[in-house]
């Protein structure tokens, strides 16, 4: 079947596709070993063979991404990811040995653990990452034995369409399968009744998946963004702060859901850090526009609402310094490039302080007081990603205790989500449950509570059955008390 879904029938095609999935899931039973690793390895193929063709589909979609850029985010990571799933699988299929209850542990009772593989999982992806956000979940899915429909961003077309292509050539269409298509069909993905759906995009959208997904019960796990912030301690370095931070802001152009959105920095060091992120970006990109380097926004609505942010800025009185030569702020919309603006001590009530920026923006607050930044953290929505720089253990600690946050880097920019062995997901308006390593096999599995009797008839000799006695009483007054 074509996995090509016309919006007017997307329900129906849809349902087709899962079914087919879903024979033959059950078909097959336990799923070995041998089968999560092969298809773990045709998927490492298929990132392989075609990494030039991938380069090429993301950088049209975008207008402008290196080919560098695309290997290290999107193929360099998902192999990896896959990697590291492949590697350990084995181990974390293994029924995990928990302790039976007293006096039962004692009498030949055992308990345990399975981890089975759910069904169908849908995938849901989007279009700043668009190939390692399919591969990332995916290698998950698959160690955890399950089948996967894919539902990639129509926002990246050509890179989309390759990918359902790819696919066709390496899997059966029972085992994964890519479906494009428009809002509709997106729609109608979120409302099957699979076994678990992950979507990662906007808050706003997440909404609407996690709403449709409920009515056949579905469980999901969101990663949905949000405002990351940054702390940039008194006692840090304030060079290496400043290079880690606008580097990391400025890959991708700015497109990440764990990229730094606001920044605050020591009143005192506001300039230092200033002139340093102007030095990075010099020595990085001396130029913006025409340089392959630099990331394109990914389309003329975009531009649009990222340059929007950027002339509100300046028209309400603040400070704003774009990191570019002179009348490289901004290309055409055609082109659709921005340089990378710092916007100094913006009030709470612009847009860019409202909105997840998701573009070539970095807020810069500054502070006296570092209880008083994490009161302004803690009085907002709870971000996917924060970021802490500074030498002080003690500092650092109660950064992380007193805040809450999807994910943590410490004296780093989005390494964290390169850890394949930690957990990755959002908490609040972030998101909600994980993935990644170990913690995404289990999200992709069903953990299956098995109980083993041991020797005895615990129940008759404790004369827990009817009729009751004393027997029963003197047992329960054993129990019930301090």
């Amino acid at each position: 079947m074509n996995a090509s879904v016309k919006d007017t029938s997307a329900a129906t095609e849809l349902q087709q596709l899962l079914d087919i999935q879903r024979r033959a899931f059950r078909a097959e039973g336990p799923v070995a070993l041998a089968t999560r690793i092969d298809r773990i390895d045709r998927c490492i193929a298929l990132l392989v063979d075609n990494k030039e063709a991938i380069c090429e589909a993301v950088n049209q979609d975008f207008g402008n991404r290196s080919k560098y850029v695309t290997l290290m985010t999107d193929v360099m990571n998902s192999v990896g990811s896959l990697k590291f799933v492949k590697k350990n699988v084995k181990k974390w299929m293994k029924p995990e040995k928990r302790t039976p209850f007293m006096p039962m542990n004692f009498l030949g009772a055992k308990a345990h653990v399975h981890y089975q593989p759910k069904g169908v999982v849908g995938i849901m992806t989007p279009w700043n990452v668009p190939v390692n956000m399919i591969f990332s979940p995916l290698a998950d899915v698959l160690g955890a034995g399950n089948r996967a429909m894919i539902k990639p961003s129509e926002f990246t077309p050509n890179t989309a369409e390759l990918m359902k292509s790819l696919f066709a050539q390496y899997f059966e269409p029972s085992e994964i399968t890519v479906i494009t298509g428009g809002p509709e069909v997106g729609a109608a993905f979120s409302a099957l009744p699979l076994d678990h759906l992950i979507f990662t995009g906007a808050t706003s959208i997440g909404r609407l998946v996690m709403r449709a997904a409920a009515e056949n019960m579905v469980p999901v796990t969101l990663e949905l963004g949000g405002k990351s912030p940054v702390i940039v301690s008194e006692n840090c370095d304030i060079h290496v702060a400043a290079e880690r931070i606008i580097s990391g802001k400025a890959m991708n152009g700015g497109q990440l859901c764990i990229s730094p959105d606001y920044c605050f920095v020591p009143q005192n060091r506001l300039e230092a850090f200033i002139n340093r992120c102007k030095a990075v970006i010099a020595e990085q990109y001396p130029t913006v526009q025409g340089n392959p380097d630099f990331v394109s926004c990914i389309n003329e609505r975009h531009f649009e609402r990222v340059k929007g942010y950027i002339e509100e800025a300046s028209e309400k009185g603040a400070r704003v310094i774009p990191l570019c030569p002179p009348g490289e702020e901004f290309s055409s919309k055609k082109e659709h490039k921005i340089a990378l603006h710092l916007i100094v001590s913006p009030e709470d009530e612009l847009t860019c302080m409202q909105d997840e920026i998701f573009g070539a923006i970095l807020n810069i607050k500054t502070y006296e007081n570092l209880q008083d930044v994490l009161d302004f953290i803690n009085a907002r929505e709870r971000p996917l990603a924060l970021y802490f720089f500074g030498k002080d253990k003690a500092e650092q600690d109660k950064v992380i205790r007193e805040t809450h946050s999807g994910g943590v880097a410490v004296n780093a920019i989005a390494l964290h989500v390169a850890c394949d062995d930690l957990p990755f997901g959002g908490s609040g308006h972030s998101g909600m449950g994980n993935y990644r390593g170990r913690d995404g096999f289990r999200t992709f599995s069903h953990a299956r509570g098995v109980y083993r009797e041991g020797f005895l008839d615990m129940a008759k000799l404790a004369g827990t059955l009817p009729p009751y006695g004393q027997k029963v009483g003197d047992m329960l007054e054993s129990q019930i008390k301090k």
